[in-house]
């Protein structure tokens, strides 16, 4: 990971911890979470100013797979990996932050998820998406899925690496 990726990723979750949220009470200003889980399933105790150290060895075991890197209640940060198109999704409660590293992918955002179906409390899956808007990613992108808005990588040429940041 270079420079300017690290740069990003620490942003993002700066961004994440500091976004209000709908219907809750946000914390004083300075107050941090005590801990985060790591996608190792690991809880580890924040360091000052409520840091959580991901070594670059795990962070690469993520992107080889996909893998949630931290789960700190508020935000999560997912190492992600497709070699194939997936399913049309919607999330009614979670915004997604993507920052493309590596590959291409055509992802498709709008529109009405095709058979959709739901698959978790707030979360729905289909298999496709009509009408919408059409979008090629590439290594460097930035794209920001709000909440309640549909989304499908349509076409993935592999590895697509990226990273998402989920903001409840």
């Amino acid at each position: 990971m270079n420079r300017f990726q690290r740069t990003f990723a620490l942003a993002a979750l700066v961004a994440a911890a500091t976004i209000p949220q709908t219907g809750s009470t946000t914390a004083a200003a300075g107050a941090t979470a005590a801990s985060a889980t790591t996608g190792a399933g690991v809880t580890t105790a924040a360091g000052a100013g409520g840091v959580t150290y991901l070594p670059a060895a795990e962070v690469r075991a993520g992107f080889s797979h996909g893998a949630v890197l931290v789960d700190a209640g508020r935000y999560m940060v997912h190492a992600s990996r497709r070699d194939a198109a997936g399913q049309a999704e919607v999330h009614a409660r979670d915004t997604d932050i993507i920052y493309v590293l590596e590959g291409a992918a055509t992802l498709v955002t709008g529109g009405a998820v095709v058979e959709g179906k739901d698959t978790a409390p707030d979360e729905v899956r289909g298999s496709a998406i009509a009408g919408g808007e059409t979008r090629t990613l590439a290594a460097g992108d930035v794209v920001i899925v709000p909440n309640g808005t549909p989304h499908w990588f349509r076409e993935v040429k592999a590895p697509f690496l990226y990273y998402v940041v989920k903001v409840k």
